[in-house]
């Protein structure tokens, strides 16, 4: 079974989404037997690299709503975050432009170490208070995964894996993706947004049936129709 999932690193819902579903999975017997692959989604593609707001004057800013109201409503998703396991840490997190962190988990994905780089970028962003749209930060937390330095170094420098990135949006915008995280399973069944564990459960269950059961076969003979045949105890003999 594949699973893509379309998510940006500075989703909150995207990391406690991403808690679930491994929830899930490892209660999943099949386990082994699932391919599990990120997508690139950009929130807010023309995002500023350095905004100079914190993320709760950029919410209070974005939705109309008091600078305080921001702040309680981001303090209640922390706890949700906190509940998985996760730690969100809003008042010294730096929103930016995450179109040069999604090129550098590209690369990560070809050299086998998409799914770590996933997980490093959101960690650097919601708990480490990192600002990923930094080039060094980005080659240092590479580093961290083991991949060539020099080589990402030299694709943040031109447009190289770009294009890829491009790809999983445009295809995001094909199948009807307006908001993430977004989780297509074996490019037939679709779930959108941080859905219980249970939820996932019941659909990683769902599918996999749905997909390995034998198709049973129907008859295609007219009705009432008299036909000559055999079986292991002999012909029948139409008279």
């Amino acid at each position: 079974m594949k699973i893509e999932v379309w998510s940006d690193f500075v989703c909150p819902f995207c990391y406690i989404g991403k808690r679930r579903l491994e929830s899930a999975l490892d209660q999943f017997p099949h386990k082994e037997e699932i391919e599990l692959e990120y997508k690139s989604y950009e929130l807010d593609p023309n995002a500023e690299k350095n905004p100079g707001k914190d993320i709760h004057e950029i919410l209070a800013g974005k939705y109309g709503m008091s600078y305080e109201k921001a702040k309680n409503s981001n303090e209640q998703l922390g706890q949700q975050a906190a509940e998985l396991g996760l730690t969100y840490n809003f008042d010294t997190m730096k929103h930016t432009n995450t179109f040069d962190a999604h090129r550098v988990a590209k690369y990560a994905e070809e050299n086998g170490k998409g799914k770590a780089m996933t997980e490093r970028l959101l960690k650097a962003y919601f708990t480490d208070s990192e600002l990923i749209s930094d080039h060094e930060t980005l080659i240092r937390l590479a580093d961290e995964m083991g991949l060539d330095t020099d080589r990402v170094t030299e694709l943040l420098k031109v447009d190289d894996y770009a294009i890829h990135v491009r790809a999983d949006e445009e295809k995001a915008r094909q199948i009807g993706v307006q908001g993430v995280p977004f989780f297509v399973l074996n490019e037939k069944y679709a779930v959108s947004g941080a859905q219980p564990s249970e939820v996932f459960s019941e659909v990683l269950e769902k599918v996999w049936e749905e997909e390995n059961e034998k198709p049973a076969l129907q008859s295609l003979n007219p009705k009432k129709s008299e036909t000559e045949y055999c079986t292991d105890e002999g012909c029948e003999v139409k008279e």
